[in-house]
């Protein structure tokens, strides 16, 4: 039988469907491109926002208008917050609950729905993966979330914060090494909260000490919490030659009132300090970041503190999300709901800024040497390979040559024409 996998979401979600896929083709179910040759259409669905869930449906409904034969499967983290809900659409057939995804192969040939109580899970769930075919290779540490944010569904859907044991998380680095991959991203839900789950006083810094060991040439890290990135793992990622100057910030927002409403234990001078300490600490450091606009309560001036916050600071890039009310969450209660037209409009503002950002980091590294794992061939048109930068840019490599795929080269960016960056091996 031939089967379709479609990813909403995260990183964790692209992951698990790698699993998800890996365990069906040892069973002898083939991956198809196509829904039209599917005999099985699996969403591995995403529910941060409203939008998301509603797309998930959406999906799963056209897709059996069109094929009314297919056996469609529900997964993912709508399944799990909408599952009992959802279960007399007809247009879905199989609804998987996030920690029954990988029973999956047993699920579709009894044609069964299961979505345990995602607070009965008490261990992580350890998935190894053996056929990932990328030069990056995802690798989640941790699974679910303590901090309960007043607008957000994933602990609900994920549940309490589980780690990964080291002894795993190398393991896995092992197989990726062996197979030629040169980079991994530590993924999960929370992965600053990797260890605390341990009683042993392990933190994310005595991963990364292990990790440090293995042959893997060079890692990323996924979102962190502002509180997270402490002195020491500054001071230690700045003197790693294997970890990547990238950082994802979880800051939200960029105004104390607003930070407090969405139950976040941090001021916006400390969001501020941290992005000046990293840019003093690493070279030409990639600071993304995400900012919610329209939160319950934010007014005019409060959002207006959070764009000159954002422009003042030393940001690379801003991903901009409109609030969105998630029925099951203490925000969603809150006085003083900010209209869509209103939240529309600063959504506008914050783009342009996070526009002006990004050119601005990507034209300060113009000239500078660093080094590109190479992630495409050269285009059979323009002769280009393309890769990226420790410090997370796409660049095009003009002197390439076939072989250089999947390898680590020293380069020096040119120029950039066209919103595109092109570089050089030295």
């Amino acid at each position: 039988m031939k089967f379709l996998i479609k990813t909403h979401g995260c990183k964790a979600n692209q992951l698990e469907s790698a699993v998800i896929t890996e365990k069906l083709v040892n069973e002898g179910y083939e991956l198809c491109n196509r829904a039209k040759d599917a005999d099985i259409y699996i969403l591995n669905s995403c529910s941060v926002t409203e939008t998301a869930d509603i797309e998930a449906l959406r999906t799963l409904r056209n897709i059996k208008h069109k094929n009314p034969n297919i056996l469609t499967v529900l997964t993912g983290c709508s399944a799990q917050l909408r599952g009992e809900n959802l279960a007399e659409l007809d247009y879905i057939d199989i609804i998987l609950g996030n920690n029954d995804k990988f029973d999956i192969v047993n699920k579709i040939k009894s044609k069964t729905s299961t979505v345990t109580d995602i607070f009965k899970v008490e261990n992580f769930n350890n998935q190894l993966i053996h056929t990932y075919s990328k030069t990056r290779g995802y690798l989640k540490i941790q699974d679910g979330c303590n901090n309960y944010c007043s607008y957000c569904t994933i602990p609900y859907a994920r549940g309490k914060s589980r780690s990964n044991s080291i002894e795993n998380i190398l393991e896995q680095i092992k197989i990726y090494t062996d197979t030629g991959i040169k980079e991994i991203v530590l993924t999960g839900i929370h992965i600053g909260q990797w260890g605390e789950d341990f009683n042993n006083g392990a933190a994310l810094y005595n991963l990364l000490e292990a990790i440090e060991s293995t042959q893997i040439e060079r890692y990323r890290l996924g979102s962190l919490n502002p509180l997270e990135i402490d002195e020491r793992l500054i001071n230690f990622l700045s003197q790693s030659d294997k970890f990547c100057p990238h950082f994802h910030l979880s800051i939200q927002s960029l105004t104390d009132k607003t930070l407090e409403n969405m139950n976040r234990h941090y001021s916006a001078e400390c969001c501020l300090e941290l992005i000046e300490n990293l840019n003093n600490n690493f070279k030409l450091p990639f600071l993304g970041s995400d900012i919610i606009v329209g939160f319950p309560q934010e007014s005019d001036k409060d959002f207006e503190t959070t764009a000159e916050n954002a422009k003042k600071s030393g940001l690379s890039s801003i991903h901009v999300f409109p609030y969105s009310v998630r029925s099951n969450t203490k925000a969603a209660q809150m006085s003083g709901q900010v209209d869509e037209h209103t939240k529309h409009e600063r959504a506008s503002i914050l783009h342009k800024i996070a526009d002006e950002k990004i050119n601005e980091f990507i034209n300060k590294n113009i000239g500078t040497t660093t080094q590109v794992l190479v992630e495409k061939r050269p285009d059979k048109h323009t002769g280009l390979a393309k890769g990226v930068t420790k410090n997370y840019l796409n660049v095009y490599i003009e002197n390439n040559e076939p072989d250089i795929f999947n390898t680590i080269q020293n380069v020096k960016i040119l120029n950039r024409k066209d919103d595109k960056l092109f570089c050089n091996i030295i």
